[in-house]
């Protein structure tokens, strides 16, 4: 027989396993494994090609839905158009509470292959980085799902909400095939109280988390284009109405023009929080968002700080002519709008008319320039977005929990639309990390990558598993 004191040691480690099984927050995580098989899946991922257009994703959706079979999970997909599919994936809770939504994109943008260093659909791995079109968006959050998918099932967590996986078609420009397409059509599939989505971002620094980034709101895009308009004609003739002089008179006067800066509860939270962890010079500017001066500084800055401000309108695309020799009678100034959610757009173009003043100038909305609805931010008070920030504290102690509102956009815009508190979160990223999402040799640090998993999990244990 064992000494007494053995006995009892074996005792306690066994009642220590036992609770630890029944305690979601403390299931037997093992995170090198978690981060090995989530680079795995975000490896295979990356190497379908699901560039948009064309989009092709029910290619990967059908990869995730035989890693889920595999397991003995269903799922299905949805298809919106040849092609075009959506996954969804269901593990039941006990119905206590409603379900929680892990949701992300399967599309990718387009590459410049000339551009990049390595192949961009081959997933290289060198130097603790994957290199790959949407290693970071936005396979890496589908990755991620995936895997703390998993867990809760092989772990058998129990669960108050079920949690609900989506893995969309459709995100970069094409919505239609995706989101909106499973809200019109699906919206039980995916009816949801919670929602975790990509858009938000560990910020790193000199090896350090500086703070994580929940974005609980975002700027809606607007787009729209200045038009011309003139008499076509020889160029050696200079005339009045050169539709091209005109818009580029145009074209100056609204970028040499702001529109009002306002801040929401999330925006102005952000800068008091990142006012405390800036350098001196930095967080005086971000004390004194409100001056027009301290505005231009932080333009030159941070312009991504800048753009929380107000509604952006910036020129990315300008057409006119098709020789040296003529004028043309129509010109065109393409303008990226990125609005406020609470922005007035009639007033606005309003403002833009009397600015321009001048009649040979109109103004056009883009196509599916309105394909995002504009809401309120989810809130900073409820159990979703403490979660994050319990879990940000466990896996990241000492980096404060900033909400943000991000100038991009992304598909949580339609899910808040439908009153869904949804919250962007992202993997860990450095500067150069941020440069490089949608352009040229895309990057994910995998080390990073497995702090993320690890995050994404405890946040959604303690979200959904039975307290």
């Amino acid at each position: 027989m064992l000494p007494i004191s053995i006995r009892l040691k074996c005792t306690l480690t066994v009642l220590l396993f036992l609770a630890a099984a029944q305690s979601p927050a403390q299931s037997p995580f093992d995170s090198k494994r978690a981060q090995d098989e989530a680079v795995k899946f975000l490896s295979e991922l990356v190497k379908i090609d699901t560039s948009n257009p064309p989009g092709n994703e029910t290619r990967a959706a059908e990869y995730i839905k035989s890693v889920l079979n595999a397991e003995g999970i269903p799922a299905q997909i949805f298809e919106s158009a040849p092609g075009r599919g959506n996954l969804v994936a269901r593990l039941k809770g006990s119905g206590k509470k409603r379900p929680l939504l892990l949701m992300g994109h399967l599309d990718v943008v387009g590459v410049e292959r000339d551009k990049w260093t390595v192949d961009p659909f081959a997933a290289v791995i060198k130097d603790d980085y994957m290199y790959g079109r949407g290693s970071i968006d936005d396979k890496s959050m589908d990755a991620a799902n995936l895997e703390i998918f998993l867990l809760l099932h092989r772990l058998k967590v129990p669960l108050d909400r079920d949690v609900i996986l989506l893995a969309e078609a459709g995100e970069e420009g094409t919505t239609q095939f995706g989101i909106d397409y499973m809200i019109a059509h699906h919206w039980d599939e995916i009816a949801c109280e919670y929602a975790f989505n990509e858009g938000g971002e560990i910020t790193e620094e000199k090896n350090k988390i500086q703070y994580v980034a929940i974005a609980t709101t975002e700027k809606v895009p607007r787009g729209f284009s200045l038009v011309a308009h003139g008499t076509s004609g020889h160029g050696s003739v200079p005339r009045l109405d050169n539709s091209i002089a005109h818009l580029a008179a145009a074209v100056d006067k609204v970028t040499h023009w702001a529109p009002p800066m306002r801040l929401n509860e999330t925006t102005r939270k952000f800068f008091q929080i990142v006012a405390t962890i800036s350098p001196p010079e930095e967080a005086a500017l971000y004390s004194h968002v409100e001056d027009p001066a301290v505005q231009e500084k932080i333009r030159a800055v941070n312009p991504g700080y800048y753009s929380m401000l107000r509604t952006s309108i910036v020129p990315t695309i300008i057409k006119g002519g098709f020789r040296s020799n003529v004028i043309p009678a129509e010109a065109e100034a393409r303008f990226d709008v990125r609005a406020l959610p609470d922005e007035n757009m009639d007033a606005l173009k309003a403002e833009l008319v009397r600015i321009i003043s001048d009649p040979a100038i109109t103004i056009v909305d883009a196509e599916h320039s309105n394909s995002r609805p504009a809401t309120a931010p989810s809130g900073l008070n409820t159990d979703g977005f403490h979660a994050l920030e319990h879990a940000a504290d466990k896996i990241f102690p000492r980096a404060p929990v900033l909400p943000i509102m991000q100038v991009g956009a992304t598909d949580s815009a339609q899910m808040r639309a439908k009153g869904v508190q949804a919250y962007d979160i992202g993997t860990v990223v450095g500067a150069e990390d941020l440069k490089r999402i949608h352009g040229n040799d895309e990057r994910l640090n995998i080390t990073g990558f497995g702090k993320f998993v690890e995050f994404l999990y405890m946040a959604t244990a303690e979200l959904a598993a039975s307290k």
